[in-house]
C-alpha cells in the first residue's frame, strides 16, 4: 500500500504526478497533480491506491474523498493534436507540466510516476511505480484516472459506437471492430499502430 514516507522524508511542500491515457487509441491524456495535507485522515489514505488496482466504484469514491479534502489539485491534459504533433510521451510531459501550473500552490519538489521527469518549475523526483509506493502518486492516478474515463464517457454521447464510455478508447475488441466498421474519428491517434494499421487497409481496400 502506498504511504507517506516519501513525502515526509522530501519536506516542503511535494507533488504527487502522474498521467492517465498513454495508452489508448483515441481522446487525450490527462495528467494530475496532488498535493496532500501533512495532516491528511487515515480514513483518506487508506483509500489511496494505484488507480489501476481500485474499482470503478471505489475509485470514484476516493476522487469524491480528495476533492472534498484540503488536497490542492491541478489538473491538465494534452489533446490529440498534440499527441500527433509531438509523439505521445512529450505530450504526456506537457500534460503533466499543465497540471503542476494549476495547482493552487507552487510545490518544492514533483514526484513523477514513472522514469522520465517532465521539465517543471521545482525538483523532480521519478519513482517507477510510484502510484503504488507514494499516496500522492497514487492520488494524482485517481484524479487523472477518473477526470479522463469523464472525458472518454462524454465524446462516447457525441461518437456512438466504439464504446468510450466502457473502454475509455483502449484497444479492445469492441473498439477495434468499431474502427474497421465505422472508420476513425478525429479523436483518434492516427500515428497509433492499430488506427494506423486500419487506415491502410481502408485505403488499399478503396
Amino acid at each position: 500500500m502506498p504511504n507517506l514516507d516519501m513525502e515526509l522524508a522530501a519536506g516542503g511542500r511535494v507533488a504527487g504526478v502522474d498521467e492517465a491515457g498513454r495508452g489508448p487509441l483515441a481522446g487525450p491524456v490527462v495528467a494530475a497533480a496532488v498535493v496532500l495535507a501533512p495532516d491528511t485522515q487515515p480514513e483518506l489514505a487508506a483509500m489511496l491506491d494505484d488507480s489501476k488496482k481500485l474499482t470503478a466504484d471505489r475509485r470514484m469514491a476516493a476522487f469524491l474523498a480528495l476533492r472534498a479534502s484540503p488536497a490542492e489539485i491541478g489538473i491538465g491534459a494534452a489533446s490529440v493534436a498534440e499527441i500527433l504533433q509531438m509523439n505521445i510521451l512529450h505530450a504526456s510531459m506537457l500534460a503533466m507540466r499543465r497540471a503542476v501550473a494549476r495547482l493552487g500552490v507552487a510545490p518544492d519538489l514533483a514526484l513523477v510516476d514513472g522514469n522520465y521527469p517532465p521539465k517543471l518549475g521545482c525538483a523532480v523526483r521519478c519513482v517507477v511505480g510510484g502510484d503504488a509506493l507514494c499516496l500522492s502518486i497514487a492520488a494524482a492516478s485517481i484524479v487523472a484516472k477518473v477526470v479522463r474515463d469523464r472525458a472518454m464517457a462524454r465524446l462516447a454521447v457525441r461518437f456512438p459506437g466504439y464504446g468510450w464510455h466502457a473502454n475509455a478508447g483502449y484497444a479492445t475488441a469492441l473498439h477495434r471492430e468499431a474502427l474497421r466498421r465505422l472508420g476513425p474519428t478525429r479523436h483518434h491517434r492516427e500515428a497509433f499502430g492499430t488506427v494506423a494499421q486500419l487506415r491502410l487497409e481502408l485505403t488499399i481496400a478503396d
